[in-house]
Order: C-alpha cells, then structure tokens, then sequence
C-alpha cells in the first residue's frame, strides 16, 4: 500500500480498501494499534519516572519535534531556530538521524538543512548522544538543535518545541496505523512551546480549537502561529524566478512529502494554473526515468514549468535529465512566525541564558 493510499484510508477520503469499507480497515488499524501504544505509554512512564536515564551532555540541547509523521514543518521549524541562533553569540550544530546515500551525500532532510543553514554543522547519526558527542568534540557546539527529537527522549533536552500542522493537527485522532499519531496528544505535558504550521490553510476557528485542545494539555505551553512562506523559484541551471512570474503559468507539479496537498495548495494561491500533478511517497528515492516519465506527462498537458518542493530538488539535482522542456524548478518556501515570535524568542532565550556567553 502507498502511503497515499494509505493516508485515504485512515482519513475516510476512501470509502474502501481492497473490497473492505474503511471504516473496518480502521478498526482493523486501531486493534493493531494497541501494541504500539503500549510500548510508547510504558517506555514514556520509564522515562518519565528516571527509570530510564536521559544522557545529559555539555551542551544546551533545543528539540524539534512532532506528535504525528508526515509533514508537519518541524524541517523548516529548525531552519528558523538554527537562523534565530546565528544571532546568537552560540556555536550551533544540528543533529539529525537521517541516512547518507552512497558517496557520502546527505539524504533529503539533512541536505535540506545543509543547504539552508551553510554556516551549521549537520551531524548525521540515529544515535542522538553520538552524534551529540561529535558535535561537541568535532565541532566545538554549544547548542544542538535536535532535528526531529520530541520522541527520542535518551538525548537530555533543555527545551521541546512541537510543529503541529493545522490542517491534520492531531492525525485523526488515533496512533499508528489507525492514525497519524506517534504517541498520545497527552504527551504534549512535557513539551515547551507548540507551533502551529499552516495556519494559512485553515480558518480562525479551527485555530482556535486547535489551541484550546492544546491548552487543555498543557497550560504553560509557548503556542506560535506559522505559516509557510514562498521565499522564491529557482530553475535547474540555477536562474532564479520571482514569483509572480509563474502567474497565470501552465504548471505541473510533482512531490514527496509528508503533506503534498499543502504544497499543491500554495501553487494555486501564487496564481498557477495546474495542469497535473504526480504524488510519490515521503523519501522517495527518484530515478532518471521517474524524471523522464514527470517529463513527458508535464509536456503532454503542455505545462510551461514543472515545479517540485525543495526537498524533492535535493533528491533529484545529481540526476541526468535535468535540462530540456518544460524546463524544472523548485519553490523554496521559510516559516514565518506571525503571532507568538516575541514569546518564543524570549523562551529560547532564557533556556540560553546562564549556558552561553555573554547572551
């Protein structure tokens, strides 16, 4: 099963799968569900009672983090906070436990952040307190911004920050795989602060439900309310678009994300025309024929630009193909804070404060 088929099924978009209505393919989930939970409840309970011990390291540790998989934001989230950081007097490292792929490159989530913090080390390591380690040692870090770190809870953090995307915010409700949800909404009682992603997407009412659900959680939760901005367009031979010139455009798009609507979504409010789109699985790994295949259909429906996600960009810059028409490009897209930041900020900044110099 894809995981766009898979995602049909648990949010009821699909009456049915393979014959069976997907309201028995959920129940089905939900029983399967129940081993899951409990190993996340018990292994939560031993943490959170010092039964299990949390590495402490001489660093301050700031987590990233989700409640669901998919694609709520939390990759953009560090981009913001490694960028805050930089006005920082603080040496910064990001821990991430993506993969390398062959010839040492980076996966699509750690090139991303390479590629947008330059001046960050991204230390790739699924072990949190090795890659910590490096990071310190290698690196000289002060503080590590750990990249999807809210559930990996062996690395000591001195500050939870949760990206909870508002168009699916509490994945229907239910864990793996009868929902989104990795573990419990009631986890969010040890988080810090909440930043609501996508807020763009959804009315005022439903923000304000989200919030309040949130608040019910936790009380002294920092909650933030983003959106995800397009920040430009870039072809691939490196020729930067603006982008009110994709207006009125032909356009197919293609991605591999966690939320591939969102990023349908945002093309049309920039005034494209869609005239296709493909969806591949989240860390898909792209062929040139997958490209050449993106290619054609784009050219059959005569689309004037294919536009991909820059995620998927980093996944197929090294292959061959890249040239030729319609010509390809990626929309880059930054979180931007529009309410909450002064909050924020002054959260981080006094988890800093007393740790690094001269803050």
């Amino acid at each position: 099963m894809s995981y766009r088929t898979y995602l049909s099924v648990i949010s009821e978009e699909a009456t049915s799968f393979c014959g069976i209505p997907s309201r028995t393919a959920i129940r089905v989930f939900t029983v399967l569900s129940w081993p899951y939970s409990v190993v996340v409840r018990v292994r939560n309970h031993l943490y959170s009672t010092g039964r299990l011990k949390a590495h402490k390291v001489n660093a301050t540790v700031l987590s990233v983090g989700n409640l669901t998989t998919g694609g709520t934001g939390k990759t953009p989230l560090a981009v913001w906070l490694c960028r805050l950081l930089r006005e920082r007097p603080a040496r910064c490292a990001i821990l991430t436990r993506g993969y390398k792929m062959q010839g040492g490159e980076l996966s699509d989530e750690p090139a991303l952040l390479a590629a947008q913090c330059p001046d960050t080390a991204v230390i790739v390591n699924p072990d949190r307190v090795a890659g910590a380690a490096e990071a310190i040692q290698s690196h000289g870090a002060q503080v590590l911004v750990m990249d999807d770190g809210f559930q990996h809870r062996r690395l000591a953090r001195d500050l939870d920050i949760v990206a909870i995307d508002a168009t699916v915010p509490f994945g229907y409700g239910r864990l793996l795989p009868a929902g989104l949800l990795r573990e419990p909404i009631t986890s969010l009682r040890r988080a810090h602060a909440v930043v609501l992603t996508r807020c763009d997407q959804v009315s005022d009412n439903a923000l304000q439900q989200i919030e309040e659900t949130v608040r019910r959680m936790n009380r002294d939760l920092v909650i933030v309310r983003s959106i995800h901005a397009p920040a430009g367009l870039k072809t691939s031979d490196g020729t930067e678009i603006g982008l009110e010139e994709i207006r009125g455009k032909r356009l197919y798009a293609f991605c591999g994300i966690g939320n591939p609507r969102s990023f349908f979504r945002m093309i049309e409010r920039l005034g494209g025309v869609p005239v296709g789109s493909k969806v591949y699985d989240d860390h898909c790994r792209y062929t040139t024929d997958d490209l050449g295949q993106i290619r054609t259909e784009a050219a059959g429906r005569e689309a004037a630009m294919i536009l991909t996600t820059q995620k998927d960009w980093t996944k197929t810059s090294q292959l061959a193909g890249l040239g030729g028409y319609p010509p390809l490009a990626y929309l880059a897209v930054d979180l931007q804070i529009v309410a909450g930041a002064s909050e924020l900020t002054a959260l981080i900044d006094r988890v800093l404060s007393g740790r690094i110099p001269s803050l």
